[in-house]
This record gives C-alpha cells, structure tokens and sequence, in this order.
C-alpha cells in the first residue's frame, strides 16, 4: 500500500458534510506519489530538484506509472514543477485506478440503473488500512491530508522525524495548495467584476 493510495481513499471517505476539493487533493497526490517513491528507492532531492534512480516495479500502477513519468534529463525538473505537472487531473486517475481494482463503485439511481456520480469506497483491507493509518495520526499522512483540506489541523508543524527530503515536499505541497486557492480567489474577483460590468450595461 503506498501513501498516495491511502490518502485518495481517505479523501473518498470524507463524509458529506467536509466537501472535497479535487485540485488540493490532486496536489497532494502528486507530493505523496513523491514520498512513495523516494521511499522506493526511484529518486532522491539534490536541494528541489528530483534525480531519478533505478525504476524499481512498486507493485502498485499509479505509482509505477509516475516512476516512469519523471524527468530523466539535467537540470530535472522541481518538486513544484512535477506537482503541478503531475498534479494534473491526478484526483480523477486516482479515482479511477480504485474504481478498476473493484475498491470503489458507483452508486446506481433508485429508478434507472445506471451509474450516478455518487461514489462508494468497497470495504476492503486497504480501506481499513488507511483508516487505521488516518486514525493514528501518521505524521506524512496528516501532513498531506492537512495540507488538501482534509481536516482542520494546519499543515505547518512537520513530523519531526521526517528526513529533510520529505519536509522539502510536504511543503512545497502546503505552497501549492495556497498558491492555487490564490488563483481560485483571483478569477472569482474577475468574475463578479465582469458580471458588474454586463450589468451596467
């Protein structure tokens, strides 16, 4: 089990009440499929930049596949520059990849059988285990969750024994996440400004 799969999962058992942002959570994706994969042995951080190593099979094909997706050439590339490359659209992956393993299903309408939107996490042992991993309050783990919103803890305080590789990309994670919601708060200004402006007309 890798943490990025434990941290989709824990996104998906949100309840009703928490709404989940897929873009904070697809950042935090992209920073935990790092994580996995330093701990995999597949890279190391020279300062921010990612330097590929071996590309060891993981056992796990959303992993393996962002193994293979790292810059292999000088200067390579950022851990900003991946999280928003890599971040792209990676909650829907992520969503999709379960949904293919049988971990998550959609829930079909009361009258017409076919799939809604409304999906529902299997109970399975890698549900539990990262419940069981959420309820311990695993220091990367919580780091993650924090930072896409997740829960009410900030994402500032860093596990202490986290090595400096892990601090580095947690909190480039927390900047992103910021920087995106800045963006957010950018275009609906623009927005509401643009409607004033159709109704002054």
């Amino acid at each position: 089990m890798t943490t990025a799969r434990d941290l989709m999962i824990v996104a998906l058992d949100m309840g009703p009440g928490r709404p989940v942002d897929p873009g904070d959570v697809s950042l935090a994706l992209a920073g935990a499929e790092l994580i996995d994969l330093m701990e995999a042995g597949a890279l190391v951080l020279e300062g921010e930049r990612i330097v590929p190593g071996l590309q060891p099979a993981t056992g796990d094909r959303m992993l393996d596949h962002a193994a293979s997706s790292l810059v292999r050439e000088r200067p390579y590339e950022s851990v900003e520059d991946w999280l928003w490359r890599r971040g792209r659209g990676l909650y829907s992956a992520h969503l999709a990849a379960l949904e293919s393993e049988g971990l998550v299903t959609r829930a079909r309408g009361r009258w017409i059988p076919v799939r809604t939107g409304r999906t529902t996490l299997a109970d399975s042992p890698a549900r539990r285990q990262a419940t069981e991993r959420r309820a311990a309050a695993e220091p990367v783990l919580a780091a993650l969750t924090a930072a896409a919103g997740l829960h009410d803890e900030p994402a500032d305080d860093f596990p202490d024994e986290a090595d400096d590789a892990v601090v580095t990309v947690l909190a480039a994670v927390g900047e992103a996440v910021t920087e995106l919601e800045a963006v957010r708060q950018r275009r609906k200004i623009e927005d509401a400004a643009f409607d004033n402006i159709w109704r002054g007309q």
